[in-house]
């Protein structure tokens, strides 16, 4: 008999895993607060599927840079402390995570992660023929202003993950729009993509309405979970109560208010911004991925927009549009690439990615025998979504994982 599985959250996550258990025989809902998918998070980010640039925030060091960084105005971080102890439990395990050993430990269980979701993505592209979201394999460039961290950046280098140093003429050569910047150097990885998160959301949902194993519940906000005996029973949405078989959370951040005893969620809200700026004939837009590491933004051609994503703003709960974040953004990619696209035109965005202070993710069953996660991807939320999403299905339909799970199991609270 083909199990039930009922999903809170209609993003790239939520869709990903939905997409995965129909594969696998599934029978799904998927319950969406909004009453559009893919419309929040992975709405308008930064596009590039960086499978080989996944270690997380917080390494050595990170804390004396920040420090740095909060005390100029043109800041890639914004810290606003408040009164919340979730914000302050969540920086405490942030700073506990900031040792290189650490660090080394979770970019790998990121990597095995990253390599399974390119795979994942790959083989539902092929199989069946999943289009209609401008990826494309264009390769990543990140490019470096000062010339200790590209020498820092040097030395780090693996050669299991086929990445080349360039020097700044190479660079140019590569990407032409480069031609005359300050940037000192770069590292290349060719096998990096870039697609439109909020569009593959969409192609998703094509698929699973077409299957006719899964149905959507739009415009439905979980208002509580019934539990009794070490498993869920069902979900309320409002006065109306849903049994479930399966239960999988998957809603972001607002996970966290669902979040039943003895189900540690330790998630909180990086806001992050976005300028979509149309390319015209006339515009001289880059077409590989570009990674200002100094500056902390991404550029990403996606169909004929120039995506441009930046700032870690730990400030709760806030998707406000700061015009001074926008135009600090604006202003420097405008110097980085003048000829890009339309700057007047740019569409502005924000969106709270749900971190985990280690920067992994959490994967599979909770304390509850039929509770799931799929939370906590921070900014590699697309990167990860269709290696999460099988796993996951992997785990409900009791089969052996993909991919080693150490690291990516959920924690007891």
């Amino acid at each position: 008999m083909a199990r039930q599985v009922c999903i809170i959250g209609g993003g790239v996550i939520g869709l990903a895993s939905a997409y995965a258990l129909v594969r696998a025989g599934c029978e799904v809902t998927v319950v969406e607060a909004r009453e559009t998918l893919g419309s929040e998070t992975s709405f308008a980010n930064g596009g590039q599927l960086s499978y080989r640039y996944v270690a997380p925030l917080a390494d050595k060091g990170v804390p004396l840079q920040a420090i740095g960084w909060l005390l100029r105005g043109d800041s890639p971080l914004k810290l606003r402390p408040r009164l919340d102890p979730a914000q302050w439990r969540w920086m405490a395990s942030f700073l506990n995570a900031c040792r290189t050993s650490v660090n080394q430990r979770n970019t790998g269980h990121l990597l095995r992660l990253a390599s399974l979701s390119q795979d994942v993505l790959q083989r539902w592209r092929q199989e069946d023929a999943l289009e209609g979201f401008d990826w494309r394999r264009n390769g990543k460039l990140v490019t470096f202003r000062n010339h200790g961290t590209f020498e820092h950046a040097r030395h780090k280098l693996t050669d299991r993950l086929q990445q080349h140093v360039l020097s700044a003429a190479d660079c140019a050569r590569l990407e032409p729009a480069l031609s005359g910047s300050e940037f000192v150097g770069g590292i290349y990885t060719p096998n990096e993509e870039v697609a439109d998160c909020h569009g593959f959301c969409q192609q998703l949902a094509l698929r699973l309405r077409a299957s006719g194993r899964c149905t959507f519940r739009l415009g439905s906000k979980v208002t509580g979970i019934r539990h009794a005996n070490g498993s869920v029973q069902a979900i309320e949405l409002g006065a109306e109560v849903l049994p479930v078989e399966h239960l999988v959370l998957a809603a972001g951040h607002r996970s966290v208010e669902l979040a039943l005893p003895g189900v540690s969620l330790p998630l909180y809200p990086l806001k992050g911004y976005s300028l979509s700026v149309p390319i015209g004939e006339q515009h001289q837009a880059p077409g590989v991925s570009i990674t200002d590491y100094d500056r902390k933004i991404v550029y990403a051609r996606i169909g004929e927009q120039l995506r441009v994503a930046a700032m870690v703003d730990i400030v709760g709960f806030d998707p406000r549009l700061e015009p001074k974040r926008l135009a600090l953004i604006k202003r420097q990619a405008r110097e980085t690439f003048p000829l890009a696209g339309d700057y007047e035109q740019a569409i502005e965005w924000a969106g709270m990615r749900p971190a985990t202070p280690s920067g992994v993710p959490l994967i599979g069953v909770s304390a509850y025998r039929n509770l799931w996660l799929n939370l906590g991807h921070g900014a590699l939320g697309f990167t990860l979504a269709c290696g999460s999403g099988q796993l996951l299905a992997e785990l409900i339909g009791q089969h052996s994982p993909s991919i080693d799970m150490q690291g990516l199991a959920p924690r007891a609270a």
